[in-house]
C-alpha cells in the first residue's frame, strides 16, 4: 500500500478547520502531521484525538521533516512569504484563493515555484461545484456563446476573521469576485483580455463592498459580474446565452435549467459536492501521479491579475483596462 501523503496545514481558522476535517475524516491517502496557527492554545475542532505538533511560526512547520506537502489557509498577505519558504524547502503547495493580493506578487510566486520545479495549486474551489460543472458540460449545446451574467452576494457576518479586509484595503472584489474572475476562463476556455469595473468605494478610502464588472474574453464574449456583501440572503447564480439556447445555474440551491433550441426547458437538481474535499483530492492526486494540478498557480495568478485590472478600471471611473496595461505597469 502507498503511504499517506504527510500534510502540514498553515491556518486553522473557520475555513482552515474545514480542511482539517476533510484530511482527518475523508481522505485516507492524506495524513495531517503538523499544524500552524496564530493562537496555539485555542481548541481546534476535530483535533482532540490527534497528536501532532502545533506551531506558532509557519517557518517551523515548513522545516518539519515529517511534512511532505503544505496547505495554506491564512490571510492572503502571508502567501508570498510562505511560498518563498516552501520553495527553499522544496515542498509542494496548495494555497487558498486569492493566490496573492496583487498580480505582481502572484507572478513572483508562480515564477519561483516553476523555476524550482515545484507543484503550486490554487484552491479556486468553485471549479469543483456540481452546478458549475454541469453548466460547463452543457455549454456546447447552446451554440456560440454571446454573453453571460454572474451574481454573487454573501451576507456579512461579524466576528469572523475570514471577512477581515485584505491588505491594501481590497475588499469584496478580491475576496468573493476572485471566484467569478476565475470561472469565466474556466467555463469559456478563453482568457480575459479587458475589464470595466465600478466599486461602491475605492480601496484607498475603505474596502469595497460592492462591485459591478464587465469582462471581455478573447473572442468578445461579454460577462457581467454582480458582487456584493449584503445584510442577508445569499445569492449565487450564473446565466449563459448562446445562439442556440440558454443555460442557468444556482449554486446555492443546486439547480440548473437549460433551453436548447426549440425544445422544452429542462431542469436538474444536482447533488452538492464538497468542494474543499475535491480540491484536496486533486492536490494529492497531482503529487502522487507527478502531473499538473487541475488549477495551477498560473490559473490563480490570472484571476488576481484580472482583479488588478478591475481595481485600476474603478480608479479610472469605469474605463476599460486591458491585461497588457496591467502587466506592463
Amino acid at each position: 500500500m502507498t503511504m499517506p501523503l504527510r500534510i502540514g496545514l498553515i491556518g486553522a481558522g473557520r475555513h482552515g478547520s474545514r480542511y482539517i476535517y476533510h484530511i482527518l475524516h475523508d481522505l485516507p491517502n492524506l495524513r495531517l502531521v503538523a499544524l500552524c496557527r496564530k493562537r496555539i492554545g485555542e481548541e481546534t475542532p476535530w483535533l482532540s484525538t490527534v497528536d501532532i505538533p502545533i506551531y506558532g511560526d509557519y517557518r517551523a512547520l515548513i522545516a518539519d521533516q515529517a511534512v511532505e506537502a503544505i496547505v495554506v489557509v491564512t490571510p492572503p498577505s502571508l502567501y508570498p512569504e510562505i511560498c518563498r519558504e516552501a520553495v527553499k524547502a522544496r515542498k509542494p503547495l496548495l494555497i487558498e484563493k486569492p493566490l496573492a493580493t496583487t498580480g505582481r506578487e502572484a507572478r513572483a510566486m508562480v515564477t519561483a515555484t516553476e523555476e524550482a520545479g515545484l507543484l503550486l495549486m490554487t484552491a479556486q474551489t468553485m471549479r469543483f461545484d456540481s452546478a458549475i460543472l454541469l453548466v460547463k458540460n452543457y455549454l456546447p449545446k447552446i451554440g456560440r456563446l454571446r454573453y453571460a451574467t454572474f451574481t454573487s452576494r454573501v451576507e456579512t457576518r461579524t466576528g469572523f476573521e475570514d471577512h477581515a479586509p485584505i491588505r491594501g484595503q481590497r475588499g469584496v472584489l478580491l475576496e468573493l469576485g476572485i471566484h467569478l474572475l476565475d470561472l469565466v476562463p474556466f467555463l469559456t476556455d478563453e482568457q480575459v483580455v479587458a475589464v470595466r469595473c465600478e466599486l461602491d468605494q475605492l480601496p484607498t478610502a475603505a474596502p469595497d463592498t460592492m462591485a459591478i464588472v464587465q469582462v471581455k474574453t478573447e473572442s468578445g464574449i461579454s460577462c457581467v459580474l454582480d458582487i456584493a456583501r449584503v445584510v442577508g440572503g445569499r445569492v449565487g447564480r450564473t446565466e449563459w446565452v448562446g445562439t442556440q439556447g440558454q443555460i442557468a445555474a444556482d449554486w446555492i440551491h443546486h439547480r440548473v435549467t437549460g433551453v436548447f433550441g426549440d425544445k422544452a426547458p429542462q431542469e436538474w437538481v444536482v447533488q452538492p459536492q464538497q468542494t474543499i474535499l475535491a480540491t484536496l483530492h486533486a492536490f494529492a492526486h497531482a503529487i502522487e501521479t507527478k502531473t499538473p494540478p487541475p488549477i495551477t498557480g498560473r490559473d490563480g495568478c490570472l484571476a488576481v491579475e484580472a482583479a488588478d485590472a478591475c481595481y485600476r478600471s474603478a480608479e479610472l471611473h469605469g474605463a476599460s483596462v486591458s491585461f497588457r496595461e496591467i502587466r506592463e505597469a
